[in-house]
Order: C-alpha cells, then sequence, then structure tokens
C-alpha cells in the first residue's frame, strides 16, 4: 500500500525565518515585489534608454535570479461592499439611483469578464558551500563528554551564526537588484515574513482569489 505524502514533502522550504525563506539544503532566497513600467507610454528614446539599461543591469550581475510574474483574478468584492456602504448613506434621490446602477453594472461586467492583477516578483538566492559535519566531530569539539543540552546550545548557536554569516551576503545581492532596478524606474520592496507566507499559500491554493501582495 502506497502511503499518501504531504505536500510539504515535496516543498523545499525549511523555513521562513525575519522575510527570508531558508530551504532544505541550507541555501537562502529573498522575495521582492516589483512595479512596473509601460513602456507603451514612453517615447522611442525612452524606451530604447530604459531597455539598454536593463541591459546592463542584468549583464552587470554576478548571480542568478529569477523574474516571476503572477497573474491572479481581482477580488472585487471588498469594492462592492465600500459602494453598497455609500447607498446606504446616499440621501440624494438621483445620486441614490445612480449609485445602485453603477454597482449592478460592476457586478454583471465583473462577472461576465474575468479582470486579473499581474504582480511581479525577484527571487535573490544565496546558496554556499555546504559543508557536511557529523555529531561526533560536534562532540570532539567539546570534550566528548559533554552533556546532550550543552551540545544542542553549541549547534544552535553555531546556526544562528552561519544564518547571520549568509543573510549579510544575501542583503547585498538584494541591494544590487533594488539598486540597478532603482535607476531604471523600477520600485522594489523585500517580502516580510508574513508576506513571503501569504504568497506560497495563495499559490499552492489558487482558488483563494483575495488580495495579492501590494508594493510598499
Amino acid at each position: 500500500m502506497i502511503s499518501a505524502k504531504s505536500s510539504q514533502e515535496f516543498v523545499p522550504i525549511k523555513e521562513v525565518r525575519n522575510g527570508i525563506i531558508i530551504l532544505k539544503d541550507g541555501g537562502l532566497r529573498a522575495i521582492l515585489v516589483a512595479s512596473s513600467l509601460n513602456l507603451s507610454l514612453k517615447s522611442i528614446d525612452e524606451q530604447n534608454a530604459i531597455i539598454n539599461e536593463f541591459q546592463n543591469f542584468l549583464n552587470g550581475l554576478d548571480f542568478s535570479t529569477q523574474i516571476c510574474m503572477q497573474s491572479r483574478r481581482l477580488d472585487i468584492r471588498p469594492y462592492l461592499l465600500m459602494l453598497e456602504n455609500r447607498l446606504k448613506e446616499q440621501v440624494e434621490p438621483l445620486l441614490k439611483i445612480q449609485t445602485k446602477e453603477y454597482i449592478e453594472f460592476i457586478r454583471s461586467f465583473t462577472d461576465e469578464v474575468n479582470i486579473m492583477t499581474k504582480t511581479f516578483f525577484i527571487v535573490v538566492p544565496y546558496s554556499p558551500a555546504i559543508i557536511k559535519s557529523s555529531g561526533k566531530i560536534m562532540d570532539s569539539l567539546l570534550g566528548g563528554g559533554a552533556p546532550k543540552k550543552q551540545i544542542e546550545d553549541t549547534k544552535k548557536a553555531l546556526d544562528l551564526a552561519s544564518f547571520e554569516e549568509k543573510r549579510t551576503q544575501l542583503d547585498q545581492r538584494v541591494g544590487v537588484i533594488m539598486s540597478g532596478l532603482g535607476r531604471i524606474g523600477i520600485r522594489t520592496s523585500e517580502l516580510k515574513t508574513d508576506e513571503v507566507v501569504e504568497l506560497f499559500y495563495k499559490t499552492f491554493n489558487p482558488g483563494d482569489i483575495s488580495q495579492g501582495i501590494k508594493l510598499q
């Protein structure tokens, strides 16, 4: 009999700490949400300048990165709720009728047409060389006869120090991405822990049509 595996076993994420994704192999990932540019509203010279600057930005990176786009159906319910509250407060008969007709138009239109929102994410990685150490090596470093709690506390301290060291390297890469895109006119913001968790929850639960991550 084949036992079913949970979805967590297929996701290479160990935990999310201070907005940083820690993978099961020890690698770190930071996620940035980025604004967009409408090139069609720019002049030809501006378009060429933006494209050339973006090309220089990509060629100047000495590490890999991922640019992802997420499309989600726009949740119009909060907007309709706001309009319905306005309708209840409206005392002018004509404006009351117009507001009611507008609500019906928005509701019917969104039922017939899927209005999508697009969000752009940039995944910044850092995967240092992994040095494996056995429990026997840890025991020898602590004198061989150290209590189990002391060994565990030492492991936690080493893990924290390793995380902070790797995070410093990752933060430098995040800074390179943010400054490079800033020169093009693209605003970026690093996701916090709750925003990272929300992003992955909605990625694995596409039926949830609530609003996605917003650029701060």
